[in-house]
């Protein structure tokens, strides 16, 4: 019963993730962790973490993540199967479809409408993250609740990406060692 279930949930964000990997990480939290609690919310970013840091579109990765981690092997392959298959005929259709009617003025206008849209979800996942890191959980958030090591990691990050334009994959390595020091000094 956990197998089709999983296969469902990843069959929906298959279905719905409009706008990549990013877009598709509120809506496998949604099925997974919101509606059917397979899951904590920091056991999913947990699992969210490994997958970005992993090679490979962050979906699939999360899918795949999700599934070995709930069904082991053949949660893997389902869940990722379940993500991938809506995504592959849809693409197929809509390939068909842009290569023939792409000159349309209709086709332009439907595509950047949907771009809002995507970064809404982008902007959630994001959000999401920031607040369960930063203050412990996703929904709200106290001052007092404040985890000043994870903010100076955030804060130190965001500027060595932004000002100085440092390797993400040198970021990540670098909050993870400087975090996993005063965690063990403090």
């Amino acid at each position: 019963m956990l197998i089709i279930k999983l296969f469902f949930s990843f069959l929906q964000v298959g279905l719905f993730s409009v706008g990549g990997g990013y877009a598709a990480i509120p809506l496998i939290q949604n099925q997974i962790v919101d509606t059917y609690r397979l899951m904590t919310l920091a056991e999913f970013t947990d699992l969210i973490t490994i997958a970005e840091m992993t090679p490979g579109p962050i979906s699939i990765n999360s899918a795949t993540f999700v599934g070995t981690q709930l069904a082991g092997i053949p949660g893997a392959l389902i869940c990722t199967l379940g993500c991938i298959i809506p995504s592959f005929f849809i693409c197929l259709t809509l390939a068909y479809i842009y290569y023939k009617f792409r000159k349309l003025g209709g086709v332009q206008i439907i595509l950047g409408a949907l771009r809002p849209a995507v970064v809404a979800l982008i902007a959630t996942a994001g959000l999401s993250i920031l607040f369960l890191g930063l203050f412990g959980s996703e929904k709200g958030f106290q001052l007092e609740d404040i985890r000043y090591i994870e903010l100076f990691l955030f804060v130190i990050g965001l500027i060595t990406l932004r000002k100085f334009k440092a390797n993400p994959i040198a970021v990540i390595f670098g909050t993870g060692i400087i975090g996993t020091s005063m965690y063990y000094v403090l």
